[in-house]
């Protein structure tokens, strides 16, 4: 053979060899979204699923992705109920996500035990169980930037400055209207606690799935109890009706709490002017007015690209706390890729990307989002954080700012989660952690 003809078998021979794991280029980087868009709870779960879907979008149609690897976005309609949601994890699973978000605590109570079994980790954002916290036991499971415990803490803390310290709290009554499901029971340890500690009394108030738009009865018992302040944990359609009744009873609202799941706007929106001085923690800014959101308008809602109906709604509480929640999953994916030296990551090292992942002041300025939330940082030790919070009021037509970002009752809480996840390992015996805090 001539110098050309062997040239020409060496070129074929070189394109038809695979290419080697580390550099073959992932077609996509999957990340299935359990949402839900219909039933009793879709006024609170479409704006969340718009926001999560909206940025990781917005990220393909600016960046390429991340790390010049498309995201593949897969939505799978959870209708919030923890039958449909474990089918959406089977159904989804065989094509390799990197992580799950189940939007849910009951769907999250269903997939911890099968994370380490399967080997892809969970990130339930603010929610699920709160005791997921302690890294060494729940390994392939983060609940960043802050627990129910925490927000329980925040509430207390928030509520002893109105009233001088907390050694004022005792006598005091202290009402809890939750959604009657693991949900809205997660605080419940802590408020005991803390009413045991700084001696107010304490009225729980349990609101039925099937009754949350009938709360009649639950506030008239309110309005004979007549406690000093009332915190409320509820989703979905609970949310609006519990506000409605508060004003109508004549409650203070300026003495009633929310968590941060019950800061929509349209939570607060359908009481008029009763609404008026409703308070809520929240863990992330509110309106458009940032950088990144103004691409995913500009991106993604102006092209047709998304589900929002009204571009009034980008921006608005629950729409960014969406946006937050991928943002988590973005960083976590680029912290991967920069521990591995891939851009084909996997599930695994999903899981150190999440163990490992950080965002700065700096970090958030970067990408369009400075102010937006606090700093946060995970690690080996703590899937938590349990990070700052803020409170907000609600003025009749907007959230306003009403304290600086500051922190739960850390102290407090973290042995309360270590024993918690000590009794669930005793009681469930989930694996024992293999994976290395490299």
């Amino acid at each position: 053979m001539n110098r050309q003809s062997l040239s020409l078998a060496a070129f074929i021979v070189a394109v038809a060899l695979p290419l080697p794991a580390d550099d073959a280029k992932a077609e996509s980087l999957y990340v299935p979204l359990l949402t839900y868009r219909t039933g009793a709870f879709a006024g609170s779960g479409i704006p969340v699923a718009n926001g999560m879907h909206d940025y990781l979008t917005m990220l393909n149609e600016r960046d390429g992705g991340i790390g010049g690897v498309k995201i593949e976005i897969e939505e799978c309609e959870t209708g919030y109920t923890a039958e449909k949601g474990v089918e959406c994890y089977e159904k989804t699973k065989a094509k390799k996500p990197l992580v799950y978000n189940p939007y849910s605590t009951a769907i999250t109570l269903q997939l911890i035990p099968k994370a380490p079994v399967d080997k892809v980790p969970l990130l339930s954002m603010a929610y699920g169980l709160s005791a997921s916290a302690v890294g060494k036991n729940f390994a392939w499971v983060f609940n960043p930037p802050t627990t129910y415990w925490d927000g329980t803490s925040a509430i207390i803390k928030h509520i002893a400055e109105q009233e001088g310290g907390l050694d004022k709290l005792q006598g005091k009554k202290i009402g809890f209207i939750h959604l009657d499901a693991g949900y809205g029971k997660e605080p419940i340890p802590l408020l005991e606690q803390f009413k045991s500690k700084y001696g107010f009394e304490l009225f729980l108030y349990p609101v039925p799935p099937k009754e949350m738009q009938n709360q009649s009865s639950i506030w008239l018992n309110v309005q004979r109890d007549n406690p000093d302040y009332m915190i409320m944990w509820g989703w979905g359609a609970m949310n609006p009706t519990a506000i409605k009744e508060a004003a109508n009873i004549g409650f203070p609202m300026n003495k009633f709490y929310g968590v941060w799941w019950s800061a929509g706007e349209d939570d607060a929106r359908p009481a008029g002017e009763g609404a008026i001085g409703y308070r809520t923690l929240n863990l992330n800014g509110t309106g458009a007015d940032y950088p990144a959101i103004k691409d995913i308008q500009r991106l993604v809602v102006d092209t047709g690209k998304s589900q929002v109906t009204s571009k009034g709604r980008v921006g608005e509480n629950l729409y960014n706390r969406g946006v937050m929640n991928s943002v988590l999953v973005a960083e976590a994916i680029r912290t991967a890729q920069k521990l591995t030296g891939k851009t084909a990551i996997d599930a695994t090292d999903m899981r150190r990307g999440l163990e490992h992942l950080e965002i700065t002041a700096e970090r958030l300025k970067e990408i369009g989002l400075e102010d937006f939330m606090a700093p946060m940082k995970v690690t080996c030790e703590d899937h938590n954080g349990h990070h700052a919070v803020y409170v907000q009021e609600w003025d009749g037509k907007q959230w306003k700012p009403i304290s600086n970002w500051f922190e739960p009752m850390k102290d407090v809480v973290r042995p309360m989660l270590e024993q918690a996840a000590a009794e669930y390992v005793a009681k469930s015996k989930p694996p024992e952690r293999t994976e290395s805090c490299d």
